[in-house]
């Protein structure tokens, strides 16, 4: 089955699982567990940062990450389409009581600085209190300029704000760019990092930042209910990840580029935008979005159905798969 829903949908490989199954446990609540200690120590390492913790989700760790910045009645600066605001359940305004400060984001993907600054609450008490901005890497598979990064730090030095990345795919970002990825994310005072995208684990994402940020955020995860035990078993699949999943990313790239040019060639389809390991597809047929998406699932390719339909790259299609992909929409069209 060729699976282009998500890069969330790949299978861990034999050597990872082997690693997974010959992995040193202890019981990580306690904090004894080796191959979790590792993996934080890895990645705080290649994030630059201090310290970092071992969530079972991406969701749980954004939230986290949210939670130790912010206090009940403060109030977190985001983009109106990112996955902290609009695709995790609105845990920090409900478990929280932090409220968003949406804002559209720019055509490149980055919260306007400007605006931001405009929405910075006075400090005074009928409002909530600005603490946080918080930005997404990649954002609809494109990268975020690194000038603008740049920009972000000093943004926040100027207005006392707290900087977290939600960096789900920003090995892709720095692979995008040909840099490390601490380039990207020494910069910033949290950053989340989902292992179980492109990187190709069953699970897992990592918070890194501060030593005393980690300590606050450990808090909240025993409260949400993150704390787990024998947890080295899927923490060495992220270990594994990080040591040989990173710079294979570029074929994910390569292969969105050459299935985008591909596809562009049908004329019941145009993709209107491809970045990284994504490309964006308008459908335009005489079959309904749901009846294309039966007939390919026939030809043993899984897709989200849609007159819009979003493809994920990911380390389990090839190239090869991507030419299936583009002969079993042009054997369908021309039925």
């Amino acid at each position: 089955m060729i699976d282009l829903r998500s890069d969330t949908v790949t299978q861990p490989c034999k050597a990872m699982r082997e690693a997974m199954a010959n992995a040193p446990v202890g019981d990580d609540v306690f904090g004894d567990d080796p191959t979790v200690n590792t993996l934080q120590q890895k990645a705080a390492e290649l994030t630059g940062h201090e310290a970092a913790l071992f969530a079972p989700s991406g969701t749980q760790s954004n939230l986290l990450a949210l939670l130790a910045h912010c206090q009940r009645g403060d109030e977190y600066i985001v983009g109106q389409d990112a996955h902290t605001y609009k695709y995790e359940g609105g845990g920090a305004a409900v478990l929280g009581s932090i409220q968003p400060q949406p804002i559209e984001f720019a055509t490149n993907g980055s919260i306007p600085l400007d605006i931001a600054k405009k929405k910075i609450k006075p400090n005074d008490h009928h409002f909530a209190r600005t603490r946080l901005l918080s930005i997404e890497n990649t954002v609809g598979g494109q990268a975020l300029p690194m000038s603008y990064l740049d920009d972000a730090r000093t943004f926040c030095n100027d207005t006392g704000l707290g900087l977290h990345l939600d960096g789900a795919r920003v090995f892709n970002a720095s692979v995008h760019h040909n840099m490390p990825v601490s380039a990207i994310t020494s910069q910033m005072d949290s950053v989340s990092i989902c292992l179980s995208k492109g990187l190709g684990t069953p699970l897992g994402s990592i918070l890194c930042g501060p030593k005393n940020f980690i300590h606050e955020a450990h808090k909240w995860r025993k409260m949400l209910g993150g704390g787990m035990r024998q947890a080295g078993i899927v923490a060495a699949a992220g270990i594994f990840a990080l040591d040989n999943n990173i710079e294979r990313l570029i074929e994910d790239h390569h292969n969105a580029e050459f299935l985008t040019t591909e596809l562009n060639e049908i004329d019941e389809l145009t993709v209107t935008k491809q970045f990284t390991n994504m490309l964006f597809v308008e459908y335009q047929g005489s079959l309904s979005p749901s009846e294309l998406a039966d007939k390919l699932l026939e030809k043993g390719i899984k897709i989200c159905a849609g007159e819009q339909m979003r493809f994920v790259l990911h380390k389990d299609v090839s190239k090869t798969d991507c030419q299936l992909v583009v002969e079993g929409f042009k054997a369908i069209f021309s039925e």
